[in-house]
């Protein structure tokens, strides 16, 4: 999707070599996210254009972060998820209580989420790991107990938020990482027939109320319609009245009669399929497999293992964000708050998805410098 530039007529070097492309495509998925949020107001923008504001502030440091060197951030790697995870601990013993969570820590003129930045963080620690560990020994259980250490801390510490969502997040952005650099797969199969078998002890032991009842209802959605299952029944709805085309911009009416909860944060997806019907969601997936399938690309043109396996990860947890939220909204998955990149009001996944984003066209630019000193060569 990307194409190298160089300067011609009036355009400086710096801006054509951007990946415009990319760039076009992550401000369709914005632009259209406003246009939801606008929407789900009623046509107030009270939702749009804080959203449209932090977008463009975070599309300009995605940008910055485009021209950090590939060495920064494999030198970075450690440094940075020892940054977040003492943070992390900090949220633990002094963070900020909010919506019942304690997931911030506040410092006076922001407020910040450690467990947000963990989910780039673990992905940049893991590709250094693998990085710097040799190739055979990959298959040793030396290559598995340091990741899994890594990985399970940061989890464990946004478990006690608690925040489930983004400690599966955490976590799957770290087992992408192990699974290829190539920690071998009947360790994957064996770990998740251990997790199914100790299923019933999670559910009944380790998770809040709220949260096995949003797993209990997953399972039956229809038992408590006007309890537990309003979400996901609503949600449904929303959806299934829309259509192929949906009932037209600013004539949803789920949302605009409040039947249909949290409509602009975890369920803006909702919102918009029935105002934009199922040819509005087929535009959002393809965007989003558009994006993903760049930032794999990036990494299959990388030239060093910490680059290929930070791209990976990152165009996973990408994936993850997107897929785990249309699964929730659908009824496929349990609610488990993760929002969609973008789209969704909330600043904290746009940031992330945004710096995310940024990385990989680090990456990229990286490509690109050293395909251009080949053909000097």
């Amino acid at each position: 999707m990307t194409r190298s530039g160089s300067s011609s007529g009036f355009v400086p070097a710096p801006l054509a070599q951007l990946p415009w492309l990319v760039i076009l495509l992550i401000c369709a998925i914005g632009g259209f996210g406003v246009l939801v949020l606008f929407s789900a107001a009623g046509g107030d923008p009270k939702w749009a254009m804080p959203q449209g504001i932090r977008f463009a502030g975070f599309l300009v440091m995605a940008l910055a972060i485009s021209y950090v060197p590939m060495r920064w951030w494999s030198s970075a790697a450690f440094p940075l998820y020892g940054l977040f995870l003492v943070m992390l601990i900090g949220v633990e013993l002094l963070g900020a209580v909010a919506g019942g969570s304690q997931r911030w820590l506040d410092l006076g003129i922001i407020r910040i989420q450690p467990s947000e930045m963990m989910k780039v963080a673990i992905v940049l620690a893991c590709a250094k790991f693998y990085e710097m560990l040799p190739a055979s020994e990959i298959r040793k259980f030396g290559a598995i107990w340091p990741a899994a250490v890594m990985i399970g801390l940061p989890a464990a510490l946004v478990m006690l938020q608690p925040d489930l969502g983004t400690a599966l997040m955490i976590t799957a952005g770290g087992l992408a990482v192990m699974f290829l650099a190539g920690v071998p797969l009947r360790l994957f199969i064996g770990g998740t027939l251990a997790l199914a078998v100790s299923v019933p002890i999670i559910v009944n032991y380790v998770l809040h109320d709220y949260q096995r009842n949003r797993v209990l209802t997953f399972l039956n959605p229809e038992n408590d319609p006007l309890g537990t299952g309003y979400h996901i029944s609503q949600s449904k709805i929303a959806i299934g009245s829309g259509g192929w085309f949906g009932k037209g911009f600013l004539n949803g009416t789920q949302s605009h009669l409040d039947y249909l909860p949290e409509g602009h944060t975890d369920f803006a997806l909702a919102t918009m399929m029935e105002e934009w019907g199922l040819m509005g969601g087929l535009f959002v997936i393809i965007a989003y497999g558009l994006l993903i399938r760049w930032g794999i690309a990036v990494g299959v043109r990388s030239q060093t293992r910490f680059a290929k396996l930070t791209a990976a990860g990152i165009s996973t947890t990408i994936f993850f964000y997107v897929f785990i939220n249309m699964a929730m909204v659908v009824g496929l998955a349990p609610v488990v708050g993760i929002p969609l990149p973008l789209i969704s009001f909330g600043g904290s996944a746009q940031m992330t998805t945004l710096i995310c984003v940024g990385i990989l066209m680090s990456l990229d630019r990286e490509n690109r410098l050293n395909r251009r000193t080949s053909s000097w060569q």
